[in-house]
């Protein structure tokens, strides 16, 4: 992965993949009955049967793209920052912030563990833990609305950036094109406005692929989190019912869609996958970490 961009995209699809495995996972692999009396009854009941193994997949895929969205919102809105923020262990500071998504979601879902435990005759059953109720409400600030509230405000801020910079380089390039060959200057102006409008493309190819990435995750996530805040708030849940049951696979869904979304979307992720798969050689196009210099290459890659 060339790009920071890329990288936390290949974050998110290691996330997903990982993530469907396990709900694969869940249906074919056979439980003992009665759980056995030892540490790996404990791990089947608390970690397995309580879906601690899924959600903390679901989480960390939320968080990752958060922090995906809003490194494309600072680099589009404040690139002098941006740039500033990531001249110096570009790899380092992108590693940690993937870290800190995985940590995050794992610190935030932990207490799953807790609300299921092994009975004497080698049942797993689950127990009302106090403060139950404020753990649900501050789970579904923490994992949902928080993040998408974020994330809904840098999509807005960047789509308004956007069109602001697409309205400085049109009357440019308009410029460009009404001067003469013999009047244009011996300098690099022409293929420097060519960049300028290319990078401006990319990014924009880029913002539509993550708005409909965050438009998914939207449709995916927003019932189950509804219905699970309205129960923390005192609504009466069932959740053995169809509706609560179709709102889990819409966020298991989540996990699936994204790489086929990219996969449609964004043509470096499918040159990613064909480099893996085809043992490709990389572009000599591609950006590292530390250089995002649009006069440095002529097929921009954020």
């Amino acid at each position: 992965m060339r790009t920071r961009t890329n990288a936390f995209i290949f974050n998110q699809a290691v996330i997903d993949l990982l993530g469907s495995v396990v709900i694969l996972m869940q249906t074919d692999v056979p439980l003992p009955d009665p759980l056995p009396d030892n540490a790996a009854g404990w791990i089947w009941c608390h970690i397995w049967i309580s879906n601690f193994m899924i959600i903390i997949f679901y989480v960390p895929s939320t968080f990752n793209l958060l922090a995906l969205t809003l490194e494309r919102y600072f680099a589009i809105v404040y690139p002098y920052k941006y740039q500033i923020t990531f001249a110096t262990n570009p790899r380092l500071k992108v590693g940690v912030t993937m870290a800190c998504c995985w940590i995050l979601g794992v610190a935030i879902k932990s207490y799953t563990i807790l609300i299921v435990e092994k009975t004497a005759d080698g049942k797993c059953v689950s127990r009302p833990i106090s403060g139950s109720t404020v753990i649900g409400i501050l789970t579904v600030f923490l994992q949902y609305i928080i993040p998408a509230a974020v994330m809904l405000f840098a999509y807005i801020h960047t789509s308004v950036e956007l069109k602001r910079q697409a309205a400085r380089v049109g009357p440019v390039m308009t410029m460009g094109c009404s001067v003469s060959s013999a009047d244009r200057p011996v300098s690099n102006a022409a293929p420097q406005e060519n960049l300028t409008a290319s990078l401006l493309r990319a990014r924009r190819n880029v913002f539509k692929t993550l708005l409909v990435v965050f438009a998914t995750f939207l449709v995916c996530w927003s019932p189950n989190q509804i219905l699970f805040l309205m129960f923390n708030l005192g609504w009466k849940v069932k959740f053995s019912d169809w509706h609560f049951l179709l709102t889990l696979a819409l966020v298991a869904t989540n996990s699936c869609v994204n790489p086929f979304i990219y996969a449609l979307k964004y043509q470096q992720f499918r040159n990613g996958v064909r480099q893996a798969f085809c043992q490709g050689r990389p572009s000599v196009n591609s950006i590292p970490y530390g250089n995002d210099n649009p006069t440095t290459r002529t097929e921009l890659n954020v």
